[in-house]
């Protein structure tokens, strides 16, 4: 298994500024099966008043939502994208937030990390978080 250590991370500072900031979130990845960390965590930032964008190739509703395909197909805008997929699928990941124009986070989970497409997503102007729960991290913000 290979094992990248992110080069290329928001700091505490810039995580606190992006919960404070992003409304919508577009969770690629996201399972339909309750017992999957994707789904635990997509549940947590809903139920803490996030929107949540389920992209995942199946299903028509997960927690409530209409299921997109891809992150091209979501009509409307999009803050964040909350990565649950391996660190070989993030550039392709980076070209459609870049494709959309309006992606400002680009936040892999724990345990991923791709640094060359960390590097193109903020030169494409979004902030990065990489390695890091997104649950985890509110929770140690907001308790």
């Amino acid at each position: 298994m290979e094992c990248d250590f992110p080069t290329i991370n928001a700091n505490n500072n810039e995580i606190q500024s992006i919960f404070a900031e992003v409304k919508t979130i577009a969770v690629l990845g996201l399972s339909p099966d309750p017992t999957k960390d994707s789904y635990r965590v997509a549940h947590y930032l809903q139920n803490v008043g996030y929107t949540i964008i389920p992209v995942y190739p199946k299903e028509d509703l997960i927690l409530g939502e209409k299921v997109y395909r891809s992150l091209e197909e979501i009509p409307f805008p999009v803050d964040m994208v909350n990565i649950f997929r391996k660190p070989d699928a993030l550039n392709p990941i980076v070209d459609s937030c870049m494709k959309r124009g309006d992606v400002k986070v680009f936040w892999a989970q724990k345990g991923i990390v791709n640094n060359e497409a960390a590097q193109r997503a903020q030169n494409a102007g979004m902030q990065v978080v990489q390695n890091h729960c997104s649950m985890v991290e509110h929770h140690l913000i907001y308790g």
